[in-house]
């Protein structure tokens, strides 16, 4: 399982930059690019507020959950 970050998407949607969104939201453009290019680990409830506000989303446009292949066969035994 993993969860997938769709923040170059959203960005690109609202014509925003990386610069833009970091200037908005007071996170430093190296934390912004690090979920955007899906490097993260975690993201605080207030960043992702933030970001969301910024971007005028919902957490589940920033945010996908992928499956892993092999994931599912585990369980269903």
């Amino acid at each position: 399982m993993s969860i997938q970050v769709n923040l170059d998407l959203m960005l690109a949607k609202r014509k925003m930059s990386v610069l833009q969104l970091s200037e908005h939201i007071g996170i430093t453009m190296a934390n912004i690019s690090i979920l955007k290019n899906g490097k993260g680990r975690a993201i605080r409830f207030d960043t992702l507020s933030k970001i969301c506000q910024a971007l005028h989303c919902q957490p589940g446009d920033l945010l996908t959950y992928v499956e892993d292949e092999d994931s599912g066969a585990d369980l269903m035994e």
